[in-house]
């Protein structure tokens, strides 16, 4: 099975692969790794049409690892907002720093993983795209692909390493990197989560999923547990056409990113409501986001002063805001407040 499987998906490949900004044509030499590397970071929990614009800025700004390394990670940070999942911006930058200080990039699974942000998924995607070695790699759109194909029973997570040691069957020596690209890509067109396309699947005569009748039951999902709501105030403190920006600290949710003030809503707990400053308040009514591990509802308060808040921070120009770099909850507490 696993010569038909890849041969089959490799010709599919060739005639029907996603042209990406980061990615070599079928066939064609690796591609340069920091451009793999970058994009397979960015795509993490992230849609391909997400990712497009950002990758195009990094590039055009920091082109090549050096110059990431180089840059100062308050840029970094500020540049990455939207994109959601901080950490994996401070981890882009530890390891463009380590990258650069070796000479470049390593060429195995093994040294990719020692790099920061760098899990089993990222070293395999980079060392089979960027540099030929077969490796096998599975990301959402791949376990969805493999778990179908063999009709994998057992619930999400306890089947992942069935799944990986079945992507390991069908894995080829030869085109590691295009084969990876390939399953990808028919998770992401063809074997989607809800509407699969098996009509038009090039698999679907091996798909035991399929001969089942059942695509759409595999991968088996856990029950969802109920994520905790947590409640918070954030404030927007304004003067002469300026808005006070506060840096998170350098742990927990967002750190290191500017943001508006706010009472110390954690993940964990509520916030207290209590106000930077006394003054006469204007409520401006709340917005809604969802963190892996809680969602929050976050008041948005209004004062104008005229004389800076107690503690570190800055006047930032409001006609600039977009240049602050807020990451996205506090950027939807900014729009609400200057509706």
């Amino acid at each position: 099975m696993a010569a038909t499987v890849s041969d089959i998906l490799l010709g599919w490949y060739d005639r029907h692969a996603r042209e990406l900004p980061w990615r070599a044509p079928p066939g064609a030499p690796p591609t340069d790794p920091y451009r793999v590397w970058l994009s397979e970071v960015m795509l993490q929990q992230t849609t391909v049409a997400a990712v497009k614009p950002y990758f195009t800025a990094f590039t055009t700004r920091w082109p090549d690892v050096a110059a990431l390394a180089a840059a100062p990670e308050e840029e970094v940070m500020a540049a990455w907002a939207g994109l959601g999942y901080y950490s994996r911006a401070r981890n882009l930058v530890k390891a463009a720093r380590e990258v650069a200080a070796r000479g470049g990039f390593p060429d195995t699974e093994a040294a990719l993983r020692a790099l920061p942000g760098l899990g089993d998924y990222t070293a395999a995607a980079v060392a089979a795209i960027a540099f030929g070695r077969r490796a096998v790699v599975v990301d959402a759109n791949v376990e969805r692909v493999v778990a179908r194909l063999f009709a994998i029973d057992a619930p999400l997570p306890a089947a992942r390493k069935a799944i990986r040691e079945k992507a390991d069957t069908i894995t080829p020596d030869e085109r590691a990197g295009d084969f990876a690209q390939a399953m990808m890509d028919l998770g992401a067109t063809i074997c989607t989560p809800r509407e699969p396309r098996c009509l038009l699947c090039p698999l679907s005569e091996t798909c035991e999923g399929r001969r089942r009748g059942e695509p759409t039951r595999f991968p088996v999902k856990p029950a969802k547990k109920a994520k905790p709501q947590r409640r918070g105030t954030a404030f927007w403190i304004e003067r002469a056409g300026s808005v006070w920006l506060v840096r998170r600290e350098r742990k927990g949710m967002l750190a290191g990113m500017r943001a508006l003030p706010d009472d110390g809503w954690t993940a964990r707990a509520d916030g207290t409501g209590a106000a930077p400053l006394d003054g006469t308040w204007t409520d401006l009514g709340a917005v809604r986001h969802g963190f892996t591990h809680a969602d929050l509802e976050l008041a948005v308060r209004r004062i104008e002063t005229a004389s800076p808040p107690p503690g570190e921070g800055e006047w930032w120009p409001i006609k600039n805001l977009e240049d602050a770099g807020l990451p996205t909850l506090f950027a939807k507490a900014a729009r609400l407040a200057l509706a």
